[in-house]
C-alpha cells in the first residue's frame, strides 16, 4: 500500500486523494474532540485514548511497517514533546471553556500559522483566491467563536477568557506540530513507518497524567466505560491525525491544514447534537460561512 501511496505523489489522483483525506480528517477531528470534552474528565479521556493508541501501536510498529533507520529516528522522537504541549493546551483548555467556544479558537488559529510555516519550510505559495477564502474561513471560525462567548452564561463563564488566551496558544501548537509532522513524513520514506511509530511515542506522556488524576478523585468514573471511551477514541484519533499525515504528503501541507479546520462546523453539530449545547440561525450562519472559505480555497488551487 505504500508504493501505491508514494506513486500518487504530485498526481493529480494525489491531489484528490489529499483532498478527501483532509475532510475526512476534519470530520474525524471533531469526533475526537467531543470524545475528550464530553463524559469523562478531559485529562482521564486523553489518558485513556493514548493508553489504546500505546497498546493497538506496538505491534504494528515492531512487526508490520519497516524499523526507522538513522535520523528517522530523531524525527519520530522529536514528535513527543510538541504533542505533548499541545495536548496539555487542549485539556487545559477544555477543562476552562465550552467546546463550542474553545474549539474553534484552536482550530481557527492553526491553520493561519501552519500556511505561514508551509511557506518559510516547503516553499508553498497561496493564489490571491486562496487568501480570500483563508480569511473567509477564518471569518466565520472566530465569529462563531466571539459569538458563542457573548452567549454563554452560567457555570464556565468565569474561567472562559483563560481558556481562549489557552485555545489560542493551542492553536499555534496545531500548526508546530501540522509543519512538523508533513516535514517527518516526507522525510521518510514509507509513510507508515512514521505514522505508526508516531503513534507510539506521542502516546506514552498522558495514561502517566491520567493515574495520577484518576487516584487523586475523590470519586472517580467507573474504568469500564473510561475504558470503552479510550478505544473509539483511539481509533479515530488513528483516521484524524493519520488521514491528515498523509495528505500533507500528497500535497500541500497548507490547503490540507486549512481543510481540515471545516471540524469546526462538524463540531458545531456535535456539539449541538451530542454535547446539548445551543446551536440559532447565526452560527449555522457563521458554519456555512467556514465551509464557503474552506470551497475557495480549493478552488483556487
Amino acid at each position: 500500500m505504500s508504493d501505491w501511496l508514494i506513486s500518487l505523489e504530485g498526481t493529480e489522483a494525489g491531489k484528490t486523494l489529499a483532498l478527501s483525506l483532509a475532510l475526512l480528517a476534519a470530520l474525524l477531528h471533531a469526533v475526537f474532540g467531543a470524545l475528550q470534552k464530553g463524559r469523562f474528565d478531559p485529562w482521564l479521556s486523553r489518558g485513556a485514548i493514548d493508553g489504546w493508541l500505546f497498546v493497538l501501536s506496538l505491534p504494528i510498529a515492531l512487526f508490520l511497517v519497516p524499523w526507522p533507520q538513522g535520523h528517522e529516528w530523531l524525527l519520530i522522537l522529536g514528535t513527543l514533546p510538541i504533542h505533548f504541549a499541545y495536548k496539555m493546551g487542549v485539556a487545559l483548555s477544555y477543562s476552562r471553556g465550552a467546546y463550542t467556544v474553545v474549539y474553534p479558537v484552536v482550530r481557527g488559529t492553526g491553520p493561519l500559522f501552519a500556511v505561514l510555516g508551509a511557506y518559510a519550510i516547503f516553499g508553498e505559495t497561496f493564489t490571491g483566491m486562496q487568501w480570500l477564502g483563508m480569511a473567509v474561513l477564518l471569518a466565520g471560525i472566530f465569529g462563531l467563536a466571539a459569538y458563542n462567548l457573548i452567549h454563554v452564561r452560567g457555570v464556565g463563564r468565569a474561567t472562559l477568557v483563560p481558556a481562549l488566551w489557552l485555545a489560542v496558544g493551542t492553536g499555534a501548537l496545531v500548526a508546530l506540530y501540522t509543519t512538523y509532522d508533513a516535514f517527518g513524513i516526507r522525510a521518510t520514506p514509507n509513510p507508515f513507518t512514521f505514522l505508526a511509530w508516531f503513534f507510539l511515542v506521542t502516546a506514552v506522556d498522558f495514561p502517566a497524567i491520567a493515574f495520577l488524576r484518576y487516584r487523586s478523585m475523590s470519586n472517580p468514573p467507573a474504568l469500564g466505560g473510561l475504558s470503552s471511551r479510550g478505544l473509539i477514541g483511539a481509533l479515530v484519533a488513528y483516521g484524524s491525525f493519520g488521514s491528515v499525515m498523509l495528505a500533507t504528503r500528497l500535497d500541500k501541507v497548507g490547503e490540507a491544514a486549512v481543510l481540515r479546520e471545516t471540524s469546526t462546523v462538524f463540531a458545531a453539530v456535535i456539539g449541538w447534537v451530542v454535547l446539548k449545547e445551543a446551536v440559532g440561525p447565526r452560527r449555522l450562519a457563521l458554519m456555512a460561512l467556514i465551509a464557503l472559505g474552506a470551497v475557495i480555497v480549493e478552488l483556487g488551487a
